[in-house]
């Protein structure tokens, strides 16, 4: 198992430097890959590509770009050329959003999601092989019909033959659409007990394509708090965890909410949801149980985080990309510091 970064997107409380400074010291401590994501605010193919001309060695990652913000032309146009600026450094992430960020920012329909993921990523995979695009879908057709249209050719020659793809899912058919067409999963609010539930339809989407998990990469995405009191610890992840469980997307269609329901939590995301979307943050907030809260986290000193990496590891997972939950870039370089220890001590590391 090797170690990656997760910057998130540029907030209230971030600034460039401060990614920068992170992305860096991951790179001198040997992380295999930085992250980074994108809502309605700061993208990631830009962040990406500054982080990526001020680094050596470590891979950069989008996790994600959204699939309603670009074409897929776009998509592969823009990962071809960080790939090339790098040398072969650049992961594709891919997500869908939600529907109020798809509807509601981008003004694309978010009926669907499986069948235009699939199109998305055949048209994003034709593109970087320099295949003419020509593709005939539901939901895209490229040339267009009955226009002056033709199929082209991408023009950019991609350092590597392949650029490894990565989906964000959550829900069992999209697990299992992602085992099937990508090279990894982008996880959230993994807990390595509760590994097999998720892994089986990757590795049943994998099977379809005559494929086992072997080579796949298999990406948990989990906060890190480092410090004595793990109630402490836990206090600064539950806000983090009460915007996806309760705030995001809408009553009726939450995928995180639905992912805490499958994980044994039921009650608690239902009464997490009602508080938030009744605009009682703090108290959604203090509803997330701790056990939810440390399953998904790195939370306490290096030791304890050394043993829950050995879950982690046992669990399945080839990268584990930790989120900081950090005041500043120095108490983040020292955080960092901490999780290279703990792998180290865990001895599950490459």
């Amino acid at each position: 198992m090797r170690l990656g970064l997760n910057l998130g997107y540029l907030a209230a409380w971030s600034t460039p430097a401060d990614h920068l400074a992170l992305a860096q010291e991951a790179d001198r401590l040997g992380f295999s890959v930085v992250w980074a994501a994108e809502a309605y605010g700061s993208d990631s193919p830009s962040m990406l590509a500054w982080i990526a001309g001020q680094t050596q060695q470590i891979d950069v990652g989008a996790a994600v770009m959204q699939i309603p913000a670009r074409t897929p032309a776009m998509t592969a146009m823009t990962a071809a050329t960080i790939d090339t600026i790098t040398g072969g450094r650049f992961r594709l992430g891919l997500g869908v959003s939600g529907p109020q960020v798809s509807e509601g920012w981008h003004g694309v329909r978010f009926a669907k999601p499986l069948g235009r993921t699939r199109e998305y990523v055949d048209i994003v995979k034709m593109a970087l092989a320099r295949e003419p695009v020509a593709y005939n879908g539901e939901h895209f057709q490229l040339p267009l019909p009955g226009g002056a249209g033709k199929a082209l050719r991408l023009t950019v020659h991609p350092v590597r033959d392949h650029i490894p793809i990565y989906l964000a899912s959550v829900g069992p058919k999209n697990l299992e659409l992602t085992g099937e067409i990508a090279d990894g999963w982008l996880s959230i609010f993994f807990a390595p007990e509760f590994a097999d539930e998720l892994l089986r339809p990757i590795s049943a989407g994998r099977a379809k394509v005559g494929k086992t998990l072997d080579g796949f990469d298999v990406v948990a995405s989990a906060p890190l708090v480092l410090g004595d009191d793990i109630d402490d610890c836990a206090a600064l992840v539950r806000f983090y965890a009460a915007l996806y469980i309760g705030g995001m997307g809408s009553r009726e269609q939450n995928f995180y909410n639905q992912l805490a329901t499958r994980m044994g939590y039921g009650d608690a995301a239902k009464e997490i949801q009602d508080l938030y979307l009744a605009k009682r943050q703090p108290d959604a907030a203090a509803a997330v149980p701790l056990e939810f809260i440390d399953r998904t986290s790195l939370l306490g000193p290096v030791d304890r985080m050394a043993e829950r990496m050995k879950a982690y590891a046992r669990a399945g997972v080839t990268t584990l990309s930790v989120s900081l939950f950090v005041s500043d870039a120095d108490h983040g370089v020292r955080t960092l510091r901490a999780a290279a220890e703990a792998l180290e001590r865990s001895g599950v590391g490459e």
